[in-house]
This record gives C-alpha cells, sequence and structure tokens, in this order.
C-alpha cells in the first residue's frame, strides 16, 4: 500500500509506550493500540515505519507483525499457545539420535547433550535419549515444569517464544536461544543439524536454501524482538 503518513513518534502512554503515525496512533490489524512495555522496542517498531519508502511494504515491519500477533492472538488465547509450545518437550528433535552414520550421532551428541543437561539443570526436567525414531514417554514431571517454564513468559515473550519454538522445532533449543544459552548461529546450526549433515553430503537445492533461511530469520526475529524488550 502507499505510505500515507510522515512523522512516526513514539510516546509513553498508560501502559507502555505507544507508536503513532502523524500523530494518530498505530494500532494492530484487530484495531487494539500497538503498545508495547518497553521504549526500545517502541523505538525500533517506529524503525520500521520511518524507512518505509513511497510503498509500505508488510515484510519490512517484522517487529510490528510480532507485536500485532501477540496483542491479537496470543494474548486471548494464552492457554492454548502456551500448551502449543510445551508440547514440544515430549518430541524434542534433540531427543532423538540417529543410529546411522556414526559420524552424524556423534555430532548429534556433541551439540544436543550439553542443551539437555542445561535444560535439566534449568528446569529440573530431565528428558530421555533414544536412538532411532520410534517415539519415547518423557516423564510427566519434566512435560509439567517444561509447560510451567512456558507458562511463566508474558504475553509478547510468549509470542516471540512460539516463533522460536516453530522455527527451531525443538522447545530445548528455542529456551536456550531466548533464554541467552545461545546465539542465533548455535541455536540454527542445532535446530538443522541433521538437515546441514545431509546437505554436506548431498548438496542444497534453492527451495532448501529459502526455507532455512526463512527459519533463521524467524529465530533472529524472536531473539531481537526479547532483547529490545527485556532491555
Amino acid at each position: 500500500m502507499k505510505r500515507f503518513y510522515t512523522e512516526v513518534d513514539v510516546a509513553p502512554v498508560a501502559d507502555g509506550f505507544g507508536v503513532s503515525l502523524d500523530g494518530k496512533p498505530l494500532h494492530t490489524p484487530a484495531k487494539a493500540r500497538l503498545t508495547v512495555p518497553s521504549e526500545r522496542l517502541a523505538e525500533a517498531i517506529a524503525a520500521e515505519w520511518r524507512g518505509q519508502g513511497a510503498e509500505v511494504k508488510l515484510d519490512a515491519l517484522p517487529l510490528t507483525r510480532l507485536a500485532s500477533t501477540a496483542l491479537d492472538l496470543v494474548a486471548g488465547r494464552r492457554a492454548e499457545v502456551v500448551a502449543e509450545v510445551a508440547r514440544y518437550a515430549g518430541t524434542d528433535l534433540v531427543c532423538y539420535r540417529a543410529v546411522h552414520p556414526p559420524e552424524l550421532a556423534q555430532r548429534q551428541h556433541r551439540v544436543w547433550q550439553p542443551l539437555i543437561d542445561w535444560a535439566t539443570l534449568r528446569y529440573d526436567a530431565p528428558l530421555e535419549v533414544t536412538a532411532g525414531v520410534v517415539p519415547i514417554t518423557q516423564s510427566a514431571a519434566s512435560l509439567r515444569a517444561f509447560a510451567a517454564a512456558v507458562e511463566s513468559y508474558a504475553t509478547l515473550e510468549l509470542a516471540a517464544l512460539h516463533v522460536a519454538t516453530a522455527a527451531c522445532g525443538s522447545l530445548v533449543v528455542a529456551l536456550a536461544l531466548v533464554e541467552g544459552r545461545l546465539d542465533v548461529d548455535a541455536a540454527f546450526a542445532a535446530s538443522q543439524l541433521d538437515e546441514s549433515f545431509e546437505i554436506e553430503q548431498w548438496g542444497e537445492d534453492a527451495e532448501q536454501m529459502r526455507r532455512r533461511a526463512a527459519l533463521r530469520d524467524d529465530m533472529a526475529l524472536a531473539h531481537r524482538f526479547l532483547r529490545l524488550l527485556r532491555d
């Protein structure tokens, strides 16, 4: 759509900081006022709008989209989102190791086991590990601990964790990312370990490259969003 504003400002409001376009409050698609608790996040959202050219490109507004998703969708269905994110712990990819080839199994152990050990200590939630694809049942106590950890996130944080978990395909890797145990590159490497190993053997096609780049972008967005929100 064509750019319809000139000035973009950030100002304190009752419950945080709001962004305005030519003095009019910025709203979410559901018509809620876009308000965030962090001035740095509000300034970064404002920078996205200032950076638009003659045309407003929605794909150039990732922080705006994520904040809007949190306010429009996550806030009204917290329990459902918490359950969806926590469910990853039951079949977390870091718990499923290859049988062959041994080089892959060794790499998985080297990268994933420290994350499992970290999660065990951080959340008091031990996870069982298996070789092969036969499903294993994690303890109810561990699953409750992970659900409680997810539940502890405020609405905007939960929206970012949801994005990170879906992109990583792993709650353990996503939590390590959003809690600062891993940076974006390390989280991407851990979550894409199996596929990266296959690419080393057979190469990467263009579609695969685009899909992996999109997943990394989502991890980077969640990481940046949380950093701005918390700082």
